[in-house]
């Protein structure tokens, strides 16, 4: 559009976040609580997402930037880390939306953005990725290979792999939403297999469909999968040890004052 480049993967992007917004806001709601902070909160929590992934991204590949400083302002250039939009978004999310909305307790808020964070990554992986230039994984001949501007020859279409896998993690986070309203399990545990789940998707997809083999990026993408799994799981495994031990001695799942869950309203269920 005259000097600007217009690209469909910031577009994608921009779409993925509204929808993102949009659906804790109906979560939210949908369990009682005040969702008019949303709007503001999520702005922030973009702007972190986006510095925490180019932060992160450069540090991973600061040999190539070492020559040219200048090239790790030029975020139009492309260079953004999901694990470092994680790290810098979700804290900032989570401490906003404490601030302006302490009704509701931390874990019960956990469990409420879980299936939103999935939903997002599911669709961005979509409206993303798919769109950008060079997003495919590894060359194949296979019949479901695809072109991708940047890269020679077909290639997996991993930006889809990623997708359908989350959107299974996201059906398991809804059955285990549903179990825990239904039981009165731990509150944190949909977040806490969620996480676990995730990791291990990104784990495997980076093993199998986009590291090359010795790549420092790699080796790092895949310890950082695999550290989100084991803490994930082992996380799930702590809260549900907890919940039967308090039912064992005849107490309350979440004992007062633990975190202010006693307080909690259903969660919304799929």
């Amino acid at each position: 559009m005259g000097p600007f480049v217009f690209h469909t993967y910031g577009l994608g992007l921009a779409i993925t976040f509204m929808f993102a917004a949009w659906y804790l806001g109906h979560r939210l709601r949908d369990n009682g609580y005040d969702a008019s902070w949303v709007s503001s909160t999520a702005i922030w929590t973009v702007v972190a997402a986006l510095v925490g992934a180019r932060v992160i991204h450069v540090a991973a590949n600061s040999s190539s930037y070492i020559a040219d400083p200048v090239q790790v302002l030029e975020v139009w250039k492309g260079g953004l880390s999901s694990f470092g939009g994680i790290l810098f978004g979700v804290p900032t999310g989570f401490i906003l939306a404490h601030r302006r909305c302490r009704e509701v307790p931390l874990r019960t808020l956990a469990d409420l953005v879980a299936p939103v964070l999935l939903a997002g990554w599911a669709v961005g992986r979509l409206l993303g990725p798919q769109l950008m230039v060079a997003g495919g994984g590894h060359p194949t001949h296979q019949w479901f290979g695809m072109y991708y501007a940047g890269q020679v020859g077909r290639r997996l279409p991993v930006p889809i792999f990623q997708s359908l896998m989350t959107f299974a993690v996201l059906f398991i986070a809804w059955q285990v939403e549903k179990w825990v309203t239904r039981r009165g399990g731990p509150h944190g545990l949909v977040m806490a297999v969620s996480v676990g789940f995730w990791g291990t998707n990104r784990f495997i997809e980076e093993h199998l469909w986009l590291a090359y083999p010795g790549h420092v990026g790699a080796i790092a993408t895949e310890a950082a999968g695999l550290a989100f799994a084991v803490a994930g799981f082992a996380s799930a495994a702590t809260l549900l040890i907890r919940s039967r031990g308090h039912r064992g001695s005849g107490e309350a799942a979440v004992t007062p004052g633990d975190t202010g869950d006693e307080a909690d309203a259903p969660l919304a269920q799929a």
